[in-house]
Order: structure tokens, then sequence, then C-alpha cells
């Protein structure tokens, strides 16, 4: 079997499609046979997006909106959010995927597929070994393979954590001005934790519109039904608005865990949430993705392999991700007061580059000192002897 492809990406989602872009942007990929598999055609806003960044990247065209400032609400602290230098932005789906696609479409050497990838192959050529997709009817192989698709469900070990971050949003139009739309509101907590973390946040995108989502990081899902009662009751009850109209509904679930994932083996690159790029104890994954496609295209130029090893700060930020998650998993302290404590008493900027795993040692040690020493300090020694 010979190699049809410089490169095959398993899954146009976020990540597929994000590396995609920076290949297409650079001219050392200009001749480069690249093959883009999925089985959707990516014709649907089924997703929303949303990331905080100092300097515009690739995708700043289409971002849908963007706020300076954020409200944090709970019921021991709530504030305003102060991010700069800090930008916290929008973009929709299918601005997304209609975005790639229209930038791309001059390129002869990128082709599309839409069909179901059933699984990863390999193939052996004298003196190399070739990485491949597997579909209905034959495989494809090519020098290297990026993978985003999860074959299988997460298995997690004994000794490590699985919540699942799951969220039901509504677009909703109001028939009067009710929001900011210079003004998001991050986190609100004021909504009932009988199911665990619980929180709601409120993306104005003009006067009269606005995402509303609720938001969970537990073990287990809800019931459509019980997504849809605490959005109709926060609308009501908080927001205060009586007369809208559901312009778009979007349903998600993101693993947050601190099962450690594969990142590269014998060709395959594994990239998105396949790759470990949702962050454990947020579920964020926009910005992680940028990061990694961004540093996979600097390892293809130079021709070095690309890292199957997380860098010093990845390490670290799946240290503190695993003691939050056990705290949670063992229910020693409500995520609410966790999230209170660490904004009330840090620097809103401190916090989002310590969730984005670039902050200072002096910042994380200023953070951790906001939440009890007699609650974090077991689980984080506990968490460090597992990875001894």
């Amino acid at each position: 079997m010979e190699k049809e492809y410089d490169y095959i990406i398993a899954g146009a989602g976020c990540a597929g499609l994000s590396l995609l872009m920076r290949m297409n942007g650079d001219p050392f990929f200009a001749d480069k046979k690249i093959l883009v598999v999925d089985a959707a055609g990516k014709n649907q806003n089924d997703r929303t997006w949303c990331f905080w960044e100092k300097e515009p990247d690739i995708f700043e065209p289409i971002v849908h909106h963007q706020w300076k400032l954020l409200d944090f609400f709970s019921d021991s602290f709530s504030g305003e959010l102060q991010i700069a230098p800090y930008t916290y932005k929008m973009i929709e789906g299918l601005a997304f995927y209609n975005y790639v696609k229209k930038e791309t479409a001059q390129n002869a050497h990128i082709h599309w597929l839409n069909e179901t990838v059933l699984g990863l192959a390999h193939t052996s050529l004298p003196g190399i070994v070739l990485p491949g997709i597997v579909l209905k009817d034959r495989s494809i192989y090519a020098s290297q393979v990026f993978n985003s698709i999860l074959f299988e469900p997460i298995q997690p070990n004994p000794n490590q954590f699985y919540f699942k971050q799951h969220f039901k949003g509504w677009v909703i139009k109001t028939s009067q001005p009710c929001f900011d739309p210079y003004k998001a509101t991050f986190m609100d907590f004021r909504v009932s934790q009988q199911h665990g973390t619980t929180f709601i946040y409120v993306l104005p995108t003009a006067a009269d519109t606005a995402l509303i989502e609720y938001t969970l990081f537990t073990e287990e899902l809800l019931e459509q039904s019980e997504y849809e009662f605490a959005l109709k009751q926060y609308i009501s009850e908080y927001l205060q608005i009586d007369s809208y109209t559901i312009e778009h509904e979007e349903y998600g679930v993101i693993p947050m865990t601190n099962t450690l994932l594969p990142k590269a083996d014998r060709g395959v690159v594994y990239i998105g949430i396949a790759g470990g790029q949702a962050k454990a104890s947020s579920g964020y994954a926009f910005k992680f993705i940028q990061k990694r496609t961004a540093a996979i295209i600097r390892s293809l130029k130079t021709g070095s392999p690309v890292s199957a090893k997380s860098d010093f700060n990845a390490s670290k930020g799946l240290l503190y991700d695993s003691v939050l998650l056990h705290v949670l998993h063992h229910r020693k302290m409500q995520g609410a007061d966790i999230f209170s404590q660490i904004f009330k008493h840090n620097k809103a900027s401190d916090v989002l580059a310590f969730l984005d795993n670039e902050s200072t040692l002096f910042t994380d040690l200023k953070i951790m000192s906001s939440v009890p020493t007699c609650i974090f300090l077991p689980a984080a020694l506990k968490e460090i002897g597992q990875l001894l």
C-alpha cells in the first residue's frame, strides 16, 4: 500500500480545521497533499467557542463578539473582573467552518472527504511505517495522520478522575433592550448547586440578544428537561426577563479528566479532545488547541518530531487540575466556593493566566493560598504520590 497524501486530518472539528488553516497559510505546505476526512458536512451552527487572549490570532476575522469586562457572581463573592490585558472572545461554530472552507477552497492540494473514519491503521514499506485511516471500504495512508476522533470512550484508571462539563445554551432575543453588550457574565454560581459545580454564563452580543448557558462540572449528565427548567428559571428570576424568543440552542459534553491521553504514536499525532487539549479543571479547549496546532506547524517545518511529551507548564497545569478534580470528586469543597475564593483574592488576569497554564510559580502559589490548605494540601500530596 503506497502513500497517497503527505498529511491526513481525521476529524474536521476545531482542532483539525485549526491545523488546516495554519497549514494553508504557510508557504512550507504549498505543495503538500492534505486530506481532511469527517462524517459531518460541518454546515450547522452546532457549538460556540469562548476563550481569552492577549493578541489576535488567525481566527480574529470571525470573532463574533468580544468583551473586556466580565462579571462574577456567587453567594459569597460578586464583583466585576478587570481582565486586561486579556479580551474574552466568542466564535460561532458555523462561522468557523465556513471561514476555513472559504480560505482553503482555492488550494488544489487540499482534498475533503465526507466519510466516517472507523479507525487508524499502519502499513509497512521498506524502511518505513506509514500511518493511515480506515474507512468503510478502504484504508488511506500518509506520511502523518493528525487525529481528533475519540474512537472509544475515555476509560480512567482507578486513581484518575473523569468529570463532564455539560451545558445547554439558548441564544435569546428580547422585545426590549435588556443587556449590556460590553460586559459578559463569566460565571454566576447563585443557581442551585444540588448536582455539583453549576453556573450560568451570559454573553450579550447586542442590547436585545445574548447567549445564556447553563453549565455543570459533574460526573453524571442531566435530563434535557432539567437544563431547560434551569435556563427558564434563571432568565425569569435573575435576569427578570419575561418576554423573549429562543433564536438558537446548543448542547454539549466536554471531558474533564486527568487521564493521560496519547500525544503521538508511530506517525499519528493526536489533537483536540483526543489529544488532551481540553483543560481538565475548566473544559476550555479552544486556546489549548491553538497552542498545540501552532507547535505542530513549527515541528513540521523544522523536521523535528512532533512532541509526545508535555512541557513543564502543561505538566504543572495537569497536577493542579488533578488536585481540583480530587477535591470535587471527594466532595471536600464545593466548586462554587473554590472559584469564589480564587477570584475574590486574586487579580482576574492572574487567574486567567493560571487557567491557561501560563502563570508564574509565584502567581500559582498566591492563587493556591486562596483556598483552604487543610483541604488542598492533602489532595496535592495524594496526586503527587500518584505521579511518582
